[in-house]
């Protein structure tokens, strides 16, 4: 009982002062942020790159770096914030160490346009694609705010840009994605083979 106690005080902990007890040398805290955040880490890279393999490999390196440069930390610093950080240096350094294009995985993705229900899971498919031919700084911002619901306030200290600046990057991210999923849904935009994020062909 008290152990069952002591996981479920563990697990209702904040983020950061879990992050607090990583930079003390507490280990076993990691594995609880690792349990939270593997997921959505996944899903960010995933949906950044196309690629599952890769995305795997990078959220383990995250925790790996996470553990490594803990005493960088610094107390009242916003968790997600510092760690989706550590996420974009990560995905950096792995696109400089593997600069050819990544293999497109058709998935479910979060519905970031209006999507009839009956068409849920086809129109869920072509949207991923569309993210996928967005150029990358674009695509990562909306999946920053739209999927990972970072606040525009963190997206813009990620960025080192300002909070308006990351709303005009976001709008105009949306527009072009709503103009790419349109063509594509009308088959006037034709995603090359193994999209991997480049502009298709239109019709």
């Amino acid at each position: 009982m008290a152990a069952q106690a002591h996981c479920a005080m563990t697990n209702s902990l904040p983020d950061e002062d879990l992050m607090l007890q990583v930079r003390e040398g507490v280990g076993e805290m990691l594995a609880v942020l690792f349990e939270r955040y593997q997921t959505p880490l996944f899903n960010f890279y995933s949906r950044l790159t196309g690629d599952r393999t890769a995305s795997e490999d990078l959220v383990q390196d995250v925790f790996f770096r996470i553990l490594k440069y803990r005493h960088s930390y610094r107390p009242g610093t916003p968790f997600r914030a510092w760690m989706y950080q550590i996420a974009r240096n990560a995905r950096q350094d792995y696109a400089r160490k593997h600069p050819s294009a990544v293999e497109f995985i058709p998935e479910m993705s979060p519905a970031v346009l209006s999507i009839d229900a009956a068409d849920a899971g086809q129109q869920a498919a072509l949207l991923h694609r569309a993210l996928l031919m967005l150029p990358e700084d674009k695509r990562e911002v909306l999946l920053l705010s739209r999927f990972q619901e970072l606040k525009y306030e963190e997206i813009a200290r990620l960025l080192d840009c300002e909070v308006g600046t990351v709303k005009v990057r976001i709008h105009r991210a949306l527009r072009e994605l709503r103009v790419i999923f349109e063509k594509i849904s009308a088959g006037k935009l034709h995603p090359p083979a193994g999209a991997d994020g480049e502009k298709g062909t239109v019709s």
